[in-house]
């Protein structure tokens, strides 16, 4: 089941937000946690393309999340069933490990896992100011998007474009930005796996924003690292996708709290 964000913002019912409450453990500050799989690829990329490019049927935006009192900046992890943590306890998704990373290195910053399963890049340029309104500490924003497009055989062009609209919105707001590319299903042939790729490339280069190129390097085809459908990975796959993001983060972050050595910082109450 996904949860495609309108452009509206109406509320949603109370029912609504109690199911979702329901599912928000700590420690790690989550918007939304879905469980779908990533949307089949079809037929072929011409008919799933055209399917991909409609717009979603409308449904009610997810109520606002209660997060905890917490001065740090954040990391906001947009993107589809693999940042949501697909069939895994939202503590074991890598933005929860992420944050385990930055604690360890004393780097005082919260991720915020704002992953929903079967988002495309269209979904996520409706979906980003949204997410980014409810986030007034966010600092950093990495874009794990593109997995569904793929699946879909969606254009590489419409990706680029809705990356690079993506990257215009959380720029616009003074945020950094790192770019994680995935690969595609082979299924579509080695041309659009091809375009897939070098989209990723084209937006980071025109656009000066460092690029993971692979969030799945190490990952993706190894079975020990996934779980049975072998797309998404394991927990102890999510590790080394928080692994991943934590390296091409680094060059962009800030340098521990307190200097070498320190005690982790204790968050500030607003």
């Amino acid at each position: 089941m996904r949860f495609p964000f309108p452009s509206g913002r109406e509320r949603p019912p109370r029912s609504a937000g109690r199911r979702f409450r329901r599912l928000l453990p700590a420690p790690v500050t989550v918007l939304v946690a879905a469980g779908a799989i990533l949307s089949g690829c079809g037929d072929g990329p011409d008919e799933s393309a055209a399917e991909a490019l409609r717009a979603p049927a409308p449904s009610p935006v997810p109520p606002p999340v209660e997060t905890p009192a917490d001065g740090r900046p954040a990391i906001v992890a947009f993107g589809d069933s693999l940042t949501a943590g697909y069939r895994l306890e939202i503590e074991e998704a890598w933005p929860a490990r992420l944050q385990e990373r930055l604690d360890e290195e004393r780097i005082a910053l919260r991720v915020v896992n704002a992953g929903v399963s079967g988002e495309t890049s269209s979904g996520g340029l409706r979906r980003l100011p949204w997410v980014l309104d409810r986030q007034p500490a966010a600092r950093f924003l990495v874009i794990a998007l593109g997995g569904n497009d793929g699946l879909r055989g969606v254009p590489a062009s419409v990706m680029t474009e809705n990356l690079r609209g993506m990257i215009r919105e959380a720029e616009g707001r003074g945020l950094s930005v790192l770019l994680a590319g995935v690969p595609t299903a082979p299924e579509l042939g080695p041309d659009y796996a091809e375009e897939f790729r070098d989209a990723f490339r084209t937006v980071a280069r025109d656009t000066g924003t460092p690029l993971l190129e692979n969030l799945l390097e190490g990952v993706a085809g190894v079975p020990e690292w996934n779980q049975p459908d072998r797309i998404h990975p394991n927990a102890a796959g999510a590790r080394l996708l928080a692994g991943n993001v934590f390296a091409a983060l680094a060059p962009l972050l800030p340098p521990p709290a307190g200097g070498p050595g320190a005690a982790p910082a204790e968050p500030s109450t607003p």
